[in-house]
């Protein structure tokens, strides 16, 4: 029986390629039955495997003197076992306060940004966890009762990337085939006596509700509803590898990606069916955050409900990222601003007229030029103004509050917020556009137009050329 278990698990993570040959293996220790049946098979086949194994453990001191025994067993355990060993302790719940999460969500966050420092100074890649075939149905219902997509339905799986802040960690489940009893009665028959955590009693925690009230309560409607679970996650992650190769021929065809920001052809996404709108979503937002942690299914749906809205519309997502929706695109980003390709402009420069000016991100030409060497080429950076009109006393800023525009063509002026909207400037642009101004009026919008009442015409004398530069 012990014996079938560990040929079972040496199956399990060959068969899924969990760990490759010559390789250091972290190995999450926490005391419990789960992780302590893990390092023992471990230890048991790291020669077949031909890994080297390292031991961590994390005191969250939550418990006071059980979480110090706990500690202890796990030293002396990988002492007789021979793994080197790394043992350690956090403040879990000043933690918790600095960042306003749940207890379990704070002991996660430390408990992996441990793991991840621990395998970074070791030299290893990968992370071995206890998680078992219970903790993977746990995790289905508990994504079904927050509410999920197809992807929660998945459940865990037997290796995963976890990232934060730029720490990655390839996490790995050996025992995900295996079941919390059989784990229990391998460490009662190899006498390796793990230690309880009283707090997996508490029903406090969703978890442990759902494991000791719900299950119960859906086993009586259903002796077989794990068996039905797990074949509802095996479809899923079914449906999952399709629609992923399907993300990826896509990605090129419709997303663009520029520093932090990614940008979506807004036609051809709303030409793509609903559901791979929603996982293409889902993977550009992982893209940009890293992780999806605190995205959930209702974040997706508001931005479904708004890709036919007018530019301009923007959703808030968690960690400070916007989608917004421009004319001919949609942008998902920390900052839409930051792919605008004008520099931020603060303040009012005067125009040295003629002469060079040096403006953050511009160089600006002025030269007074004659009808004859006037371009004839549609240069947006360029403009051909009449000098007797415009004057001399030019500045240039960014737009201001009650700023007014009589466009080349317009008789009448009108308000330079309108004008932008009209002229489909995106809305995340408008406060880095260079406004060209007289004393009296704006002269041009650079980049789109200039105003009627400085154009040059056939009783123009004199030519202000005026050339924007990037620097």
């Amino acid at each position: 029986m012990q014996q079938r278990l560990e040929l079972r698990v040496l199956g399990f993570i060959r068969e899924n390629q969990l760990v490759s040959s010559q390789q250091k293996l972290l190995v999450a220790v926490s005391g419990g039955p789960d992780s302590v049946c893990l390092i023992y098979i471990l230890a048991k086949l790291q020669e077949e495997l031909d890994i080297r194994l390292h031991v961590a453990h994390l005191n969250h001191q939550l418990r006071g003197a059980e979480s110090e025994a706990d500690a202890r067993y796990v030293s002396d355990l990988a002492h007789r076992l021979g793994i080197p060993a790394t043992v350690d302790q956090r403040d879990v719940k000043v933690y918790q306060a600095q960042q306003h999460l749940s207890l379990e969500e704070a002991a996660r966050e430390v408990r992996y940004a441990f793991l991840a420092q621990v395998a970074r100074f070791i030299g290893a890649n990968q992370v071995a966890v206890g998680h078992t075939i219970d903790d993977h149905i746990e995790t289905i219902l508990m994504h079904l009762i927050r509410g999920t997509g197809t992807t929660g339905l998945r459940g865990l799986q037997p290796g995963s990337l976890w990232q934060s802040l730029g720490d990655s960690l390839t996490v790995v489940r050996p025992l995900l085939a295996v079941s919390r009893q059989e784990t229990a009665s391998y460490c009662r028959d190899h006498q390796l006596m793990p230690r309880l955590d009283a707090s997996n009693l508490s029903l406090s925690p969703l978890r442990n509700r759902i494991r000791h009230q719900l299950l119960p309560l859906l086993q009586s409607y259903n002796p077989r509803v794990a068996d039905a679970l797990l074949r509802t996650a095996r479809i899923a992650g079914d449906d999952l590898a399709f629609i992923d190769k399907e993300i990826a021929s896509l990605w090129g065809e419709i997303v663009r990606e520029q520093e932090k920001a990614i940008i979506l052809d807004k036609e051809s996404f709303l030409e793509l069916p609903s559901t791979l709108q929603r996982y293409l979503l889902r993977a550009i937002i992982e893209k940009v955050l890293g992780n999806l942690k605190d995205i959930e299914v209702r974040h997706i749906e508001e931005i479904m409900g708004v890709l036919t809205k007018p530019a301009g519309k923007r959703i808030s997502l968690p960690e400070g990222l916007i989608f917004s929706i421009e004319y001919d695109k949609y942008l998902i980003s920390p900052d839409p601003a930051a792919v605008s390709p004008f520099p931020a402009l603060s303040g009012e420069f005067r125009l040295k007229i003629p002469g060079e000016t040096l403006l953050p991100g511009w160089r600006v030409e002025a030269s007074i030029i004659k009808r004859e060497q006037m371009s004839g080429t549609d240069e947006d950076f360029v403009a051909y103004f009449d000098f007797d009109k415009a004057g001399d006393k030019l500045t240039v800023r960014s737009r201001q509050s009650g700023d007014r525009f009589q466009p080349l063509g317009l008789s009448q002026p009108k308000k330079l917020g309108e004008f932008m909207i009209d002229a489909k400037i995106p809305q995340a642009w408008r406060q880095r556009v260079p406004i060209v101004c007289s004393p009296e009026h704006i002269l041009w919008v650079v980049g789109w137009r200039i105003g009627e009442r400085v154009k040059v015409t056939e009783e123009t004398n004199q030519i202000l050329c005026l050339k924007f530069e990037w620097r």
